[in-house]
């Protein structure tokens, strides 16, 4: 008997799910088919098991059904030692990432292999990056509706992990305080901490309540206790409620809505406040959005009457950067353009991806030419009221060249430069890399310039003061790319490159007729880095962007 000798502490759960693991390893490896089936076999057995393996000898752990001897060896080898041999031995040859794609509900082994092996990812974030640009549909086995699934799998693992994407949840949030408003006549809610801020990664939905909530007002509503997270949850986001007296309702939000220095300069206040308003009043300082009470230096602006226009999402006149059936997009060309034109705004770039970049569909110099043909026939039906410009994300190579011969790259009306590849550089060498396309007179926009994915991989290292500086002197713009797995430029980097008068380009990266809208994001991130109407590329009307566009 093993009892209270056991050095490490495991439920049957986790010890079935290590041969869950081992087993999808080894076919990931292509291992013995026998092996393979018999740690599966174990895993279904062990998490089915009512009693606890902790308290069972070995004798009693062998004789379970779909174990055996060797695999209870396996069990007294991890309850000792904390580890097993074998399956440590498959997990050192497997990247983390991929380790990590196993537990996504609905990507076995094989599928996880040819996402590994074909595709060449290594991350969930990448792989969801990868649906989001219909990138899995050119692989065999993978059409739209797995492509979907898969998708939706991954937001669902993503978002239980502890931290979420502002843009996944921000619609949850504000249906549940407007139902609470509903709920409770009289009583004062409101979204607090990161979500009211905007920040682009928050840890769930805050509210701050003047009533404790009785959950079962909410049943209907899917606002539900989860013992996993314990906490509530809404429509399966966990919600943090904290309950304060109504004379300090609007003093406790301000607290919670704002950065700590940007809290130091006012002093602790117990005095009753009627509106967040009453407390910039006081203090002598214009009102500042939550989105933008991150610096202590926009507080001495304010306080001057030297407020600065933040931009809006009405400001945006046009719809830069975007994909189409061309390349990796899910809509034609022509689709794209007529639902831009539909929403109101005057103009869309289509750039869809060059060459280099074959995994998505990137255009030979041929697809150019007929691309440019279709825009030129559109533009004729159009007339004068909206414009389809000319333009193509060009791979920006190793050496910081970009990849079409200069008669490819003349036909476009403005060059947007990315990189897409070899982002494990050195700081050195990536920031040159960079500083060398920006130099490229056919470079007029740097997209998404750290190459990061939220919640998924990091950006790449790079100088950013030197990268913005080598815009301001070629006239370079700089994209704050609004997907929300990007959002790259980064908003803590918007006040320098203004203070340098570069403009930036709040594009949507659009893969789809329906994500142009990820410009609201972008926009966000936006205000949160103080960015202005005056600053922003695509707030020109499409008079001022045509002249832009000749400059």
């Amino acid at each position: 008997m093993r009892g209270q000798s056991a050095k490490f502490m495991l439920n049957n759960k986790q010890i079935a799910g290590r041969f869950d693991l081992l087993a999808k390893l080894m076919e990931l490896h292509d291992e013995n088919p026998f092996k393979i089936r018999s740690y599966a076999n174990a895993y279904v057995s062990l998490r089915k098991l009512e009693g606890d393996l902790m308290t069972m000898g070995k004798e009693h752990i062998a004789a379970i059904p779909g174990v055996g001897s060797a695999i209870a060896d396996k069990i007294e080898e991890l309850l000792s030692t904390g580890e097993m041999k074998t399956l440590k031995k498959y997990q050192d040859i497997t990247p983390s990432g991929i380790q990590e794609m196993l537990s996504v509900k609905g990507l076995g082994p094989k599928k996880v292999k040819q996402i590994w092996k074909e595709m060449e990812i290594h991350s969930i974030g990448e792989l969801l990056y990868a649906c989001n640009e219909n990138r899995l549909m050119s692989y065999k086995g993978f059409g739209s509706k797995l492509q979907e699934e898969i998708k939706d799998r991954i937001e669902y693992f993503i978002e239980s992990k502890g931290k979420y994407l502002y843009a996944h949840l921000h619609k949850h949030a504000d249906d549940l305080v407007t139902w609470l408003k509903a709920s409770y006549p009289g009583q004062l809610f409101s979204l607090s901490g990161d979500i009211k801020r905007m920040m682009p990664e928050v840890k769930g939905i805050e509210i701050l309540a003047t009533i404790q909530i009785e959950a079962d007002i909410l049943s209907d509503q899917s606002f539900v206790y989860n013992d996993e997270k314990a906490c509530y949850t809404f429509n399966g986001f966990p919600v943090y409620i904290e309950v304060v007296t109504k004379e300090s309702f609007y003093w406790e939000l301000f607290k919670r809505s704002c950065s700590e220095s940007f809290l130091s300069y006012f002093e602790a206040n117990n005095t009753y406040f009627e509106s967040e308003s009453a407390i910039f009043k006081k203090a002598g300082v214009h009102f500042i959005p939550a989105e933008f009470r991150e610096n202590i230096d926009t507080i001495t602006l304010y306080k001057k009457g030297q407020v600065p226009r933040l931009i809006e999402v009405t400001d945006i006149k046009g719809i830069v950067h975007n994909h189409s059936t061309y390349s990796d997009g899910l809509h034609s060309l022509e689709e794209m353009a007529e639902y831009v034109r539909k929403c109101g705004f005057e103009y869309f770039v289509i750039s869809d991806h060059s060459k280099s970049a074959g995994y998505a569909g990137g255009l030979s110099e041929e697809k150019v030419l007929n691309q440019i043909r279709e825009i030129e026939t559109l533009n004729a039906k159009y007339g004068d009221g909206f414009k389809i410009f000319k333009s193509i994300e060009s791979d920006i190579l190793i050496d910081g060249s970009l990849d079409y011969r200069e008669e490819i790259l003349k036909q476009f009306d403005f060059v947007i430069a990315s990189v897409h590849s070899v982002l494990n550089m050195d700081e050195t060498k990536a920031t040159s890399r960079l500083i060398k396309a920006i130099e490229n007179p056919y470079t007029r926009i740097l997209g998404h310039p750290t190459g990061r994915l939220l919640l998924a991989r990091p950006g790449y290292p790079v100088d950013f003061k030197k990268i913005i500086d080598a815009c301001a002197s070629n006239g370079v713009v700089i994209e704050l790319n609004a997907n929300p797995q990007r959002l790259d430029i980064d908003w803590t980097l918007l006040p320098y490159a203004m203070e340098k008068n570069v403009l930036i380009a709040i594009n949507p990266d659009a893969h789809s007729k329906e994500s142009i809208h990820y410009i609201n994001y972008g926009v966000a991130a936006g205000r949160k880095g103080g960015l202005t109407k005056e600053m922003c590329l695509n707030t020109k009307n499409l008079k001022e962007f045509k002249e832009w566009v000749k400059s």
